[in-house]
Order: structure tokens, then C-alpha cells, then sequence
């Protein structure tokens, strides 16, 4: 009697009839129906976050442009009284970039921080737990839509500070604008985003915000040149990777900067590229390990 081979059930399955009338088959077992990049389910992904922070726009892009406007009328009443210039402008020239990018870096982090917090809490994770994303497209998604409105915050900002006597926004080096502005959202975003898989209430969120952001935001040579600190306190800020976001964007409004010389701001434009490039493998292990998501 012949030896048969035993018929697979998943490869020997009858054709299916498709949407269009065609004959076709399932894929056999263990091969991945979508390869290479999930584009449609990341645009997705982004869109829904995006759409999120949309819906609640007086609150997300149109509030921190007031505020951080409010902070512009305040220091600059306060310190830039009687023709005050700093790096050889207005006082008030000098604080606006500190402020636009200050405002794009804390809306990039409270965008992502709150991604898979709410679905945590909300019990609502398996929704973007479950879709076929990979940890780097699920990753990407909530980081570019962070970015995403870091720049609506930047720009909004920037108009509103644009149209307030005495405050000049001319772009010296627009490369440095650009390339600060979204190094230091991306880098808040993916703080943002590591902060929401570590936190498990909005308590734990407040305070990363509150006493890790906040404070390395507003010490970071904001409202000031790190040169008028002690040799000391000068050294806290070069360590402190927000100094560098905000003069090197700064530095592309006004030509100048703390920093130091221009080959100083090229050093420090690739030195946040590769400390984003090592926090994102950092939350990409973290993703992929399902820690505090899946367990």
C-alpha cells in the first residue's frame, strides 16, 4: 500500500472566493500577511493622535501660546527695562526663541505622556495593543504626533510673539531652527512616551513634569547666558541637554550663541541627534518587552 503524505490543512485549504470574485488562499501559517512597514496602520495610528489633541485645540496649541506669551510680557517688564540687550539684542529678541522652542519641547512631552497612560487607566491599551503594529511603528505613530504639535505650538508661538512691539524673530541660520526645533521635540516626545509606559496613574506623570521637566526646562539658560553663572552652575547647564536645544535654536534666530562658536553648535546639533538616536533604542526595548503594557 502507497505511503500519503498527510494533508495540511492550512496549505490544502480550499480557495476562497475575495471581494472581486477571484479564487484565493489563506497564507499558510506563521507567514506575516503584511511585510515591511504597517503604513496604513501607523497613519492611522498618528492620525488618531493627532485628531486627539485636535479636538481640544483651545486647550493643547491655542492655551501655551498665551501662557508662554505671559512669561515674554513678565520677564520682559521685569529684566529688560532701559534698552537691556543681551548677545547684542533687545532683551526681549533675546528670551522669544528660548520661549518657542521651551513651549515645543513641554507640549511634545505632554502629548506623548499621555498616549498609553490614559489607555492604561482607561482600560482602553488593548486598543493599540491589539492592531498589527510592531513596537516601532506603535513607537513612531505616538512620537510623530507629538511632533506634530510641538510645531503647531512652535508656530502658533512664534505668530503671537511676531506681533508684539518690540520683539524681533528675523531667522539668521534657518538650518539651526529647523534642526533644534524638531531634535528637541522628538527628544521630549520620546521622554513623553517612556514616562507613559512607566507611569500607571496621572500622579506619576505631574510629577515628571513637574520636577524633572519643568525645572531642566527652565534652567536651561532660558532667560539668561550661562556665562553671567558661577564656573560651577555653569557646568550643571552644559550637562543639561535642554541648554543645548534651546541656544542652538536660539542660535539660528540670532546668529549667536552660549554655546560657544559656530563648530560648538554643530557639535551640539549632532550630540542630541545620537542622544535621541539612544533614548528611542532605549523605549523601543522597552516597547518590545511589554513592561508594564502586556504584564
Amino acid at each position: 500500500m502507497a505511503d500519503t503524505a498527510p494533508a495540511n490543512p492550512v496549505s490544502d485549504a480550499a480557495p476562497v472566493k475575495n471581494s472581486t470574485g477571484e479564487s484565493t488562499r489563506f497564507p499558510p501559517r506563521g507567514v506575516p500577511v503584511i511585510t515591511g512597514i504597517n503604513r496604513i496602520g501607523l497613519f492611522a495610528l498618528y492620525m488618531k493622535e493627532v485628531r486627539r489633541f485636535l479636538k481640544v485645540q483651545t486647550q493643547t496649541i491655542w492655551a501655551p501660546a498665551v501662557t508662554t506669551l505671559l512669561f515674554l510680557i513678565i520677564f520682559t517688564v521685569a529684566l529688560g527695562r532701559g534698552g537691556r540687550e543681551v548677545l547684542g539684542v533687545p532683551f526681549s529678541s533675546f528670551v522669544a526663541p528660548g520661549l518657542i522652542v521651551m513651549g515645543m519641547m513641554q507640549n511634545a512631552f505632554a502629548n506623548s505622556s499621555f498616549s498609553l497612560l490614559s489607555g492604561k487607566i482607561q482600560g482602553t491599551i488593548i486598543d493599540l495593543l491589539m492592531p498589527p503594529l510592531s513596537p516601532g511603528e506603535l513607537m513612531g505613530g505616538i512620537v510623530a504626533a507629538a511632533v506634530t504639535r510641538a510645531v503647531a505650538v512652535g508656530c502658533t508661538v512664534a505668530l503671537a510673539m511676531a506681533l508684539w512691539p518690540g520683539v524681533s524673530l528675523s531667522v539668521e541660520h534657518l538650518w539651526a531652527v529647523v534642526w533644534f526645533g524638531l531634535m528637541g521635540a522628538v527628544l521630549l516626545a520620546l521622554l513623553g512616551l517612556a514616562t507613559s509606559i512607566w507611569a500607571e496613574k496621572f500622579d506619576h506623570n505631574a510629577a515628571i513634569t513637574n520636577f524633572v521637566i519643568a525645572p531642566l526646562s527652565l534652567l536651561s539658560g532660558t532667560f539668561y547666558v550661562i556665562d553671567n553663572l558661577a564656573p560651577t552652575f555653569q557646568a550643571v547647564s552644559r550637562a543639561n541637554p535642554f541648554f543645548y536645544v534651546i541656544s542652538g535654536f536660539r542660535y539660528g534666530f540670532l546668529g549667536e550663541s552660549d554655546i560657544g562658536t559656530s563648530g560648538d553648535v554643530m557639535v551640539a546639533a549632532v550630540g542630541i541627534a545620537v542622544l535621541n538616536l539612544a533614548i528611542a533604542l532605549a523605549v523601543y526595548a522597552v516597547l518590545r518587552s511589554g513592561w508594564k503594557l502586556k504584564s
